[in-house]
């Protein structure tokens, strides 16, 4: 089983807790085995906590995607909650007046556009402002540490859904990213990692023994996480990506689709790792709310095969080709313009070549050169031995 950066602080490394003021940036994903919640741990192992900090989606997990959270306090332990996703991304001096360490735990889910990776940039900037180190404890990559997939960020399309220039599937730790961070630019942040004992790069998260959580209202299971890296492609079109069903990002659709044709079509396109099912849903919430929708659920069959981000471009290229006229990307994204596709591409030569027709492995043929390239480059930053 694996043991977390949580369990080696709190059973083998006590004495970094004391006669220090702890800032915890923490989310409700991040719990011991016996799933109480990293701040309850770090107290009951004698922590003195004057401070919470929440990502997006707030300390508590709630709040939607892309929503402003405001500062609070801990309705239960009466402890100051500061929002690192509403005016400030960064902690501010006042914010940190209280602290004297910094402590990172947060699971993340292996992609680049999740931004708990962008807090912990902005952690590392604030570290190395003020001097206060940050202890990241280290948590499984839940979509294994060797498959790596994905564009690189190009030059002005940086943003907090694509904070560093890595592929959309990574393959790293946030401890290890951590650190390719703080040296690649030259944070100066005092980082101290706390790394996992028994975790094997090639582990999915059902394969470590801990307990899966939701990390935030649109990722509630591990086939979410899986099949992420390319479904979330979809928030910047027109199509419903699942949010407000019970299968975010694994159904996708429209009211003006034919979900049958639709998954004849990409059934037909015999992709690895996956089939596609018809589907008729109606969401609850966020686009196509109350709508009765057609589309497809992505079945994964072999998740080793599956390459995740090219798949979502194929599902985007096939709603496309069946109703060019009413399918669309959005123009903008929650950080203003460019398109919010852009941001999650990376580039704008995606949704442009998409938005022509071009072929998808014209589109994705440049990808492996860059993802050889990063595997050499991580290489010195990783934390875990590779297979």
């Amino acid at each position: 089983m694996v043991t977390t950066g949580l369990q080696q602080l709190i059973f083998t490394a006590r004495d970094e807790l004391r006669w220090r003021r702890i800032g915890l940036v923490t989310q409700p994903a991040a719990v011991l085995p016996d799933l109480r919640a990293a701040e309850d741990a770090l107290i009951h192992a004698g922590a003195t906590i004057t401070a919470f900090f929440g990502p997006e989606h707030g300390f508590d997990g709630a709040a939607a995607d892309g929503a402003a959270v405001a500062h609070g306090e801990h309705t239960r332990l009466g402890i100051p909650v500061y929002s690192l996703y509403g005016a400030d991304r960064e902690p501010t001096d006042a914010m940190l007046a209280d602290v004297d360490l910094l402590i990172f735990d947060m699971q993340d889910v292996g992609v680049r556009f999740y931004t708990y990776l962008s807090t912990l940039y902005y952690l590392l900037r604030a570290s190395g402002r003020t001097g206060i180190p940050l202890l990241v404890l280290d948590r499984p990559n839940p979509v294994n540490g060797v498959a790596i997939e994905g564009p690189p960020v190009e030059p002005g399309l940086a943003s907090f859904v694509g904070i560093v220039d890595i592929p959309i599937r990574h393959g790293m730790t946030l401890g290890e990213l951590a650190h390719l961070i703080n040296v690649e630019q030259e944070v100066g942040a005092d980082l101290i990692v706390l790394p996992m004992d028994g975790w094997q790069r090639s582990q999915w998260f059902d394969e470590t023994g801990l307990p899966w959580a939701p990390t935030s209202p649109g990722m509630p299971h591990l086939i979410t996480a899986t099949v992420y890296p390319g479904m979330c492609f979809i928030e910047g079109t027109n199509l419903s990506e699942g949010r407000g069903t019970a299968l975010p990002f694994e159904i996708i659709g429209a009211p003006w689709l034919d979900g049958y044709r639709l998954a004849v079509s990409l059934n037909h396109l015999d992709l690895p790792g996956v089939r596609f099912r018809p589907v008729y849903f109606e969401p609850s919430a966020s686009k196509h709310a109350g709508a009765s929708c057609q589309g497809v659920q992505m079945h994964v069959l072999d998740r080793n095969a599956l390459r995740a981000a090219t798949t979502g471009l194929h599902v985007i290229a096939a709603c496309r080709a069946q109703n060019p006229d009413r399918f669309a990307f959005l123009e903008s994204s929650w950080e203003g313009r460019p398109p919010h596709f852009d941001l999650l591409a990376g580039n704008a030569a995606l949704r442009e070549g998409l938005a022509l027709g071009y072929d998808v492995a014209g589109l994705t043929a440049d990808w492996a050169m860059f993802e050889n390239h990063f595997r050499a480059r991580r290489a010195p930053f990783l934390l875990y031995e590779a297979p």
